[in-house]
């Protein structure tokens, strides 16, 4: 009794999963090059330009303090050098304070921007996979195997449905990124 029941369970299961429809999609192609992650991108951009110039004026003003140090202590009382060796380790722990905390403030500020456009694309994919009767969607980055033939992609639909332009691939967001920090780095050498 026990091996029938076994038996018509495998069965059962493999008439189940030969009706179900399979699809892929690459989500994080999607979500990269949507053109919301372009502002979302330049935001983080400006913010982590802040915090570099604000960490470099941090370093300057301790480097300015050491050095004022070096030159004068000597001719200190006892007093204003303890009080100026207070003042640099202040300084100190407030840069490492920075660090620390800018790091944080930065990844919540990018998990802030790109929630709602992964929330959007997953939308966009699980509308569109209804749509076909895909009955199981994986993502290609996650598939260790799978037969081209056997499975629908989705990805061509997603783009369209998420305003991706036809002719931008992650080759060249990867190109336009690449011509952005070359352009910057540029301006900031003049």
């Amino acid at each position: 009794m026990k091996k029938l029941f076994v038996i018509a369970l495998a069965a059962f299961a493999s008439l189940t999963l030969s009706a179900q429809t399979v699809g892929k999609v690459n989500f994080n192609e999607l979500v990269m090059l949507m053109p919301e992650m372009d502002a979302a991108r330049e935001t983080l951009a400006a913010s982590q330009k802040e915090a570099e110039e604000t960490y470099a004026a941090m370093m300057e003003e301790a480097q300015a303090k050491f050095s004022q140090y070096e030159q004068k202590k000597a001719t200190w009382t006892a007093a204003i050098r303890e009080s100026k060796e207070r003042e640099l380790t202040d300084i100190q722990q407030r840069i490492q304070e920075f660090q620390q905390n800018i790091s944080q403030e930065l990844q919540q500020q990018q998990t802030q921007l790109t929630a709602p456009i992964q929330e959007k694309a997953n939308k966009a994919i699980t509308d569109i996979a209804k749509a076909k009767g895909i009955t199981v969607l994986f993502d290609v980055s996650q598939a260790i195997y799978f037969d081209e033939s056997k499975v629908i992609d989705i990805t061509a639909d997603a783009r369209k449905a998420l305003n991706i332009p036809a002719g931008r691939t992650l080759e060249s967001l990867q190109a336009e990124l690449q011509a952005k920090t070359e352009a910057a780095a540029a301006a900031a050498a003049k």
